[in-house]
C-alpha cells in the first residue's frame, strides 16, 4: 500500500493543543473543495513576498493536483480554523541513508495572511511533528529564506536548527 493510501485513511482530527476551532485534514485529491483550497493557498503563497513567484495558471494547477495525487510519497496537510481551510503544508516522505529511516521534508508551509497570529502555524507544525513521531521518522527537514525571520522564529521554537556541518542548498534548473 502506498503512502498516499495510508495518509488518506487518516482523514480528520483535532488540534493536539485542544483548541476546538483548529482542526487538520489531509488533502483528498478527489474532493473539489480541497483542490480549490490547495490551488488558492499555493497561489497566495507564491504571490506572497516570501514565495516571490508568479501564481500557477489553471493548466499548471491541474498538473499540480495530478502530480501530487500520483506522487507515492507526498501529502498535503490542511489546517482549518472554524471549519475553514486557511493554511497548508506540502510534504514529502524521504529516506535517510545515514539513519536508515524515513524522514519528512516540508516543502511548502503557509497560513493565509488574514488568519496569522492565531497560533495556526504553531499548531500545524506541532501536528507535522506528531505525525512524524508516530511514524517513527528520524527527522524533519525544511528550507527557509534568510529574510523570513517570522518563519525562522517559529522553526527555532520547535528546535529546528541549521545543519551541522552547515549545508548549502543548490539548484540546477532544467
Amino acid at each position: 500500500m502506498s503512502n498516499m493510501k495510508i495518509i488518506a485513511a487518516e482523514s480528520k482530527f483535532s488540534s493536539p493543543s485542544g483548541v476546538e476551532s483548529i482542526t487538520f485534514e489531509f488533502c483528498d485529491f478527489e474532493n473539489p473543495a480541497h483542490l480549490t483550497a490547495l490551488a488558492d493557498l499555493l497561489n497566495m503563497y507564491m504571490a506572497d513576498p516570501m514565495g516571490d513567484a508568479a501564481p500557477l495558471n489553471k493548466l499548471q494547477q491541474l498538473r499540480l493536483v495530478d502530480g501530487l495525487a500520483n506522487h507515492p510519497a507526498a501529502f498535503v496537510l490542511f489546517v482549518l480554523y472554524r471549519a475553514e481551510i486557511v493554511g497548508m503544508a506540502t510534504c514529502f516522505i524521504n529516506f535517510s541513508t545515514f539513519n536508515v529511516k524515513s524522514y519528512l521534508n516540508i516543502h511548502d508551509f503557509f497560513v493565509h495572511p488574514t488568519f496569522r497570529g492565531k497560533g495556526l502555524a504553531t499548531n500545524l507544525m506541532q501536528e507535522l511533528i506528531s505525525i512524524s513521531t508516530s511514524r517513527d521518522y528520524c527527522k524533519i527537514t525544511l528550507e527557509v529564506r534568510e529574510d523570513n525571520v517570522a518563519a525562522q522564529g517559529l522553526y527555532l521554537s520547535f528546535g529546528f536548527e541549521e545543519c551541522k556541518p552547515s549545508m548549502l542548498f543548490w539548484t540546477k534548473k532544467l
